[in-house]
């Protein structure tokens, strides 16, 4: 695996390093790349979330911090410069399987540096019953980008306020619960950051390569995609019914489902949920039209897995949730 490197030491926006994933995913279908980086104090929002349900906006301007939805799935995080942002870039259409694989080789990492680590829950690394990274994925032509955090020495009281959880997280955990789950690598070995940073792409790499500026503007040109209108404030259904609940194991889901008389027009789904191929396309698209009734519904989704769209849902789950 190829650790990337960029030609300068410039702390770039985070927009600039979502661009840089799919760079590299496109630049070549045979080698795998990782990278890791470090932003200003920002808040990344997974691809299917509520801006306003999950952030905390007025807390996040009178601080400066900056708001970026992302294409992966997944909830919301809190990144600094206290914090090591990773990427691997691979090729698989395995997209479950390729997860498990880096969340081990990720926390296999630290247990070489004598931190007692280990993968847990759908996309967490522990130590302990503390999550010191959290991670999401997504799958973009043939190529699978992975890609989370890794928690050195954050301001976890920042990371509380800019980050709004929902109601029903607050009542299940309450705020000190969701602090006391939480822990920085500071806390639990003396390495610093830069060694952190230089023993980890030792051990998960075996070669170098570094980014040229042809490169670099190039990758400037794709973040743009991540500030066009629209995109961080995300779409949401004006809908006639509506269903929200948490899946274990899949996540929180809100559906909602906007008619036309007796027909679906429009399907929308938000959550923390993850993604293995396109939901429009492979899923939503599928209901415009169909009479809304579990039967026509289900007539519908005949050929459809739901599962090989969104992790570990069923087909039977789904229609549930419609209904």
């Amino acid at each position: 695996m190829k650790h990337v490197l960029l030609p300068d030491v410039k702390v770039r926006p985070l927009q600039f390093y979502l661009a840089m994933e799919e760079y590299l995913a496109a630049l070549s279908a045979d080698e795998d790349y990782f990278f890791m980086w470090q932003v200003n104090p920002t808040v990344i929002i997974g691809r299917n979330q509520h801006l306003v349900s999950e952030v905390n906006l007025d807390y996040c301007r009178s601080h400066l911090i900056d708001i970026v939805r992302r294409r992966s799935g997944g909830g919301c995080v809190y990144a600094d410069m206290n914090n090591v942002m990773l990427s691997y870039i691979t090729t698989s259409d395995a997209v479950t399987t390729t997860f498990g694989r880096y969340t081990a080789m990720v926390a296999d990492v630290l247990c070489r540096l004598g931190i007692d680590a280990r993968a847990g829950g759908r996309n967490d690394i522990m130590i302990g019953d503390r999550k010191v990274s959290g991670n999401a994925f997504y799958h973009r032509r043939g190529r699978a980008i992975v890609h989370g955090t890794m928690l050195y020495d954050t301001d976890i009281d920042a990371m509380l306020r800019a980050i709004t959880p929902s109601s029903r997280k607050l009542t299940a955990k309450g705020v000190e619960s969701v602090r006391s789950r939480v822990i920085n690598l500071s806390e639990v070995s003396d390495i610093t950051l830069p060694e952190f940073k230089r023993r980890a792409a030792e051990m998960l790499c075996d070669s170098t390569m570094t980014l040229t500026p042809d490169d670099v503007e190039r990758i400037e040109e794709l973040a743009l995609n991540y500030t066009k209108p629209g995109w961080l404030a995300g779409n949401r259904t004006h809908a006639a019914a509506t269903s929200r609940e948490h899946i274990d194991g899949v996540g929180e889901l809100e559906l909602s489902v906007e008619l036309n008389g007796p027909v679906i027009e429009r399907v929308g789904l938000m959550g923390d949920f993850f993604l293995l191929s396109d939901l429009d396309s492979s899923l939503l698209d599928r209901l415009k039209g169909v009479e809304y009734t579990p039967a026509a519904v289900t007539n519908a989704l005949a050929r459809v897995d739901v599962s090989q769209v969104i992790a570990s849902l069923s087909t039977s789950k789904f229609i549930e949730l419609l209904f």
